[in-house]
């Protein structure tokens, strides 16, 4: 089965083009035709009726005609052939062009006739109307063809019609300016339909290179596609041409940069995080913003199609929830640390207990079991760990202890922390907790003062949990650490939080009701004090923190 190839739009545009651009100049033309034809009639009429109006106020010819008509014979043939009116009439008819000029008595009778043997015969096209003392201008056809042909009655001394002038030009005649003027209409029409050709071509060529070849059809496709795949992802998408302006945004990019209608605003204009912008200026293919609290993921890449450069495409995804994940799992990490370090501390107690008993050391064996009971658990590197009751925050700290004594900072529990009841939320709580107390050990290590701490205060409000966490570190500066701001990837004296870490934990803190701020942002004696509460955190409560005296 064979089947036909559809001609491209832009030749069916061009045909349609074509024809309608046809269309129109054949209708100028014939109506320019048209309007010629009756203009050469008219001026034909014109002369006609001009020539024989001025023959018929011709003092000679009006006495010939009317001292002819007063008589009673008929006028004699051969006279009028020799007569003044016959020369007359022939030389106005040699001096105009004229086909005839004609002239007759009131009864019809030529008395003047360019064939000189129809003189005395009577006209054959009526005359009665121009004998009435009317004048007649029309075409007609009579003995030497058809003409366009003007009758003027002669008038007596009195005023009376005693005979008529007809004068006419030849059809041909007339219209002797008319192949010219064809020719002229002719080449008017070609150089209109080449002109259309022309600027066809250039539309199409400037059609095809704003389109890249794109036919309708495709771009209906394209649409229907773009739509589907835009509104079906959970991504961002971002298109912004060569001149900075957005063209492409779908609903999820508007949602998760907070913009409203961005579609044909310039990106500079939609007060977008300086992270956002960077990425685009500079076609990153891989940076982290935060917006709005959210940890968002930025994928930008310049678009170039046939080595033309359109813009580029920035893709956004969301990476709060995997982050957060993150943060737990290295909370996890810690945690299991810990135990490995208790696991193997508590393996070798039990061996030296057993090399005890097996050298029948019963008595220090004893001794030293009860030791161990005393004692309790593997003791670790943090003053004060004793104060907290709850089972997750003593082994949580004391992971935490564990890395910061790796790294020379001395990790304490603060004399005044009171936690009554358990840690209800210990995902969120290792998230943010963690993340302030990693930050204040790297500002510590950062620091010079000697020796190196940090200091952790916990305490239970309600079903809240708040803390603070203060280090030996050099304190903030000019530098908020809250502010949203992207990451440098390639720094490597990061503190505070320069990155992800604090406004993550308190988009945490506030999903909650809760919040994290800076109590002081350093001085003399201490570094940085961070605080947050987290609201939930905490079960099994009795008293709330206002009432601790």
């Amino acid at each position: 089965m064979s089947t036909t190839t559809r001609p491209r739009f832009a030749t069916r545009a061009l045909l349609l083009h074509l024809a309608t651009v046809a269309l129109v100049v054949g209708l100028c033309t014939g109506v320019y035709l048209m309007l010629a034809v009756q203009q050469l009639r008219a001026e034909a009429e014109a002369t006609a009726l001009g020539i024989a109006r001025t023959l018929a106020e011709d003092p000679d010819v009006r006495a010939e005609v009317t001292r002819i008509s007063a008589a009673n014979d008929s006028p004699d043939a051969d006279s009028l052939r020799r007569g003044e009116l016959q020369s007359i009439a022939l030389g106005v008819a040699d001096r105009t062009g004229a086909l005839f000029v004609v002239i007759t008595d009131e009864d019809g009778i030529r008395l003047a006739h360019p064939t000189s043997a129809r003189i005395g015969e009577v006209v054959s096209t009526p005359f009665a109307e121009v004998l009435a003392g009317n004048e007649v201008v029309d075409w007609q056809t009579g003995t030497l063809g058809e003409s366009a042909r003007a009758k003027v009655p002669v008038l007596d001394a009195d005023g009376s019609p005693v005979g008529e002038i007809s004068v006419g030009f030849e059809r041909a005649g007339v219209f002797d300016d008319l192949p010219p003027l064809l020719t002229v209409i002719g080449l008017t029409a070609a150089g209109s339909l080449a002109l259309a050709v022309l600027t066809f071509l250039l539309l199409r060529r400037r059609w095809e290179r704003l389109t890249l070849g794109v036919q309708p059809e495709e771009l209906v496709a394209l649409v229907q596609n773009q739509t589907a795949v835009l509104n079906g992802v959970d991504d961002g998408v971002l298109a912004i041409d060569t001149n900075g302006v957005v063209r492409v945004s779908n609903d999820a990019a508007d949602r998760m940069l907070g913009l409203d209608s961005p579609i044909g605003r310039p990106l500079v204009d939609l007060a977008l995080p300086a992270a956002v912008l960077e990425a685009v200026r500079v076609s990153r293919t891989r940076s982290s913003a935060v917006v709005d609290e959210r940890v968002l993921y930025l994928d930008s890449r310049p678009v170039v199609r046939a080595g033309r450069p359109l813009g580029d495409v920035l893709v956004i995804r969301d990476r709060t929830d995997l982050i957060a994940l993150t943060e737990r799992l290295e909370t996890v990490r810690t945690m299991t640390a810990a135990l490995r370090v208790q696991r193997h501390e508590f393996a070798n107690r039990m061996h030296v207990a057993a090399g005890l008993i097996d050298a029948e050391r019963i008595p220090d064996a004893r001794a030293f079991l009860g030791e161990l009971v005393e004692r309790g658990s593997v003791a670790f590197p943090v003053d004060g760990l004793e104060a907290l009751s709850d089972p997750f925050l003593q082994s949580f700290l004391g992971a935490k202890g564990v890395e910061a004594g790796e790294r020379g900072v001395a990790l304490r529990i603060a004399d005044s922390s009171q936690l009554i009841g358990s840690v209800a939320e210990p995902e969120d709580v290792a998230a943010v907790l963690g993340n302030l107390v990693d930050n204040a050990v790297t500002a510590a290590v950062s620091g010079s003062r000697v020796p190196r701490w940090v200091e952790v205060a916990v305490f239970s409000d309600g079903d809240a949990l708040v803390f603070t966490v203060a280090d030996s570190g050099p304190g903030l500066g000019d530098v908020d650490p809250l502010s949203p701001r992207a990451p440098d990837d390639d720094a490597e004296d990061r503190v505070h939080g320069h990155g992800l870490g604090l406004p993550l934990s308190r988009e945490i803190a506030r999903r909650g009701n809760g919040d994290l701020w800076i109590i002081d942002p350093g001085g003399t004696e201490h570094g940085a004090v961070f605080a947050a509460r987290l609201c939930g955190a905490v079960s099994d409560t009795t008293t709330t923190f206002e009432e601790r005296p």
